[in-house]
């Protein structure tokens, strides 16, 4: 199976890029053919502007020389592996920002009898990708999250299903509290993480 595992942290000794890593390794010993865009150090430019979101649902002119890689190797993924931290109860924002540029009209999503280009009825177009996982940290305890609502939970779990389409929500693998925990409980996440690669 083709995997596109998307990274967003800069710092490659964290904790974050570690578990990047276990992903990678993991799926590749199962045989898939793995994708890895680790968004910084690609430079991925997360910012919208203004011609882009002018453009936005001009399909398909909306993907750009500077986009159509990105469009290319999400088209071309059968599963999604999403490995980032959760910073401020959300994504980074350059992570964010390539949900925004990229999960664009004609490539996530398509509209359908609106008769205009930003009208009509949402229909998910990514359903090629079979498998979606969130691998992820938190600064937080599991207590305070849960009192905030767990937005990255939900997003991944709600947003994800919407999105992609499948039978089921996306598996949601996550750490909380990083920074309190013990050694011992950081190497039993990573294997968490290597074990629910094997499966995947």
């Amino acid at each position: 199976m083709r995997v596109m595992v998307l990274h967003a942290h800069p710092v490659e000794e964290s904790f974050s890029h570690s578990l990047y890593d276990t992903v990678l390794e993991t799926l590749k010993a199962k045989g898939h053919q793995v994708d890895p865009v680790d968004l910084y150090a690609e430079g991925f430019n997360p910012v919208m502007s203004r011609e882009g979101r002018l453009n936005y649902h001009h399909v398909p002119d909306n993907v750009t020389p500077e986009l159509k890689p990105y469009v290319d190797r999400l088209m071309a993924a059968e599963a999604m592996v999403i490995v980032h931290p959760v910073w401020n109860y959300g994504f980074p924002a350059i992570l964010k920002g390539y949900f925004d540029r990229v999960f664009m009209p004609g490539v996530s999503f398509v509209l359908e009898g609106g008769g205009a280009a930003d009208k009509g009825k949402l229909k998910p177009n990514l359903k090629h990708i079979k498998k979606v996982a969130f691998v992820t940290s938190y600064g937080g305890d599991r207590l305070r999250s849960w009192i905030m609502g767990d937005p990255p939970r939900t997003m991944a779990r709600r947003w994800g299903w919407i999105t992609f389409g499948g039978w089921l929500p996306p598996q949601y693998l996550a750490l909380y509290d990083m920074n309190n925990v013990t050694k011992p409980e950081l190497e039993a996440f990573v294997a968490k993480v290597r074990r629910a690669m094997e499966k995947f």
